[in-house]
């Protein structure tokens, strides 16, 4: 982490949480002078990290908080986390989407609230498995005055998840018989080490399926992802395309998903790998 005293709140945060996870914990004292900040400047981060659950402060640093890697939160309780940051990348993923394309939506609050900025993209063929997802696309066409090239909306069948994803035999077989232009993808966690995952056995299956029938996967994940590991992993870095993110990422981790993505877009900046 290089010293900067001008680093946005979300960035330093990030850096803080990828410290602590690193290293298994971290002291306030450390933090100050890597970041070039005063006590009460890591103090104030190390709360609002507490506050969003991803740390637990000890005398004189912070620890990580380690869920089971099996544990899977709700829709509810993942829609109201990093709203900022997940219209930014919904707004940078809608930017990728031509008129007339065949797109998958995997399920996600991200993914949702994608959703909502593809609504006027005309002539879509859309499948999910996001009940959420699909919803969206419903409630748009039963407005008054809805114009012509509405997206068609596919929604597989399957078992529902907490998040409201649905998933298993019946979703696999109707994901598989397919092909996307491109696949939008949301993750639990992602590493260099354990690519994408989710805490969801079928889950996984489930994305395993959309990641073959899609000509270009785009994950689509704000930077609290990066480092979060879950139960099963469905995919590698070197099988996604495209990684859509937000500019709480810090510098070292771009650097370090650069190695492994052949383009790397950040919310109100685009970067590509050689």
């Amino acid at each position: 982490m290089s010293d900067n005293q001008n680093l946005l709140a979300e960035q330093r945060r990030a850096l803080i949480l990828d410290e602590v996870r690193r290293r298994g914990g971290v002291r306030v004292n450390e933090l100050t002078r890597k970041l070039n900040v005063s006590d009460m400047t890591v103090r104030r981060d190390l709360d609002a990290l507490a506050r969003q659950g991803v740390v637990e402060k000890v005398h004189g640093g912070a620890v990580p908080v380690v869920e089971a890697s099996s544990h899977e939160p709700g829709f509810e309780a993942k829609s109201s986390l990093e709203l900022g940051a997940k219209e930014a990348i919904a707004r940078a993923a809608a930017r990728l989407v031509t008129p007339g394309s065949a797109i998958a939506l995997s399920g996600g609050t991200t993914t949702y609230a994608l959703a909502h900025r593809l609504l006027d993209v005309p002539d879509l063929t859309v499948v999910t498995n996001s009940v959420r997802v699909a919803d969206v696309f419903h409630a748009a066409s039963r407005r008054p005055g809805t114009r012509e090239g509405a997206a068609t909306v596919v929604l597989t069948g399957g078992v529902r998840t907490p998040s409201d994803s649905l998933v298993g035999p019946v979703a696999d077989r109707a994901i598989g018989s397919l092909h996307f232009d491109l696949l939008f993808l949301g993750v639990h966690g992602i590493s260099v080490e354990a690519g994408l995952s989710t805490p969801n056995l079928a889950e996984a299956e489930t994305n395993r399926q959309f990641v073959r029938s899609a000509r270009r996967v785009i994950v689509i994940a704000d930077h609290t992802k990066w480092g979060t590991v879950g139960l099963s992993s469905f995919a590698a870095l070197e099988d996604v395309d495209t990684l859509v993110t937000d500019a709480g990422i810090p510098e070292v981790l771009r650097a370090e998903i650069a190695e492994h993505l052949s383009e790397l877009i950040v919310a109100g900046e685009t970067t590509t790998s050689d």
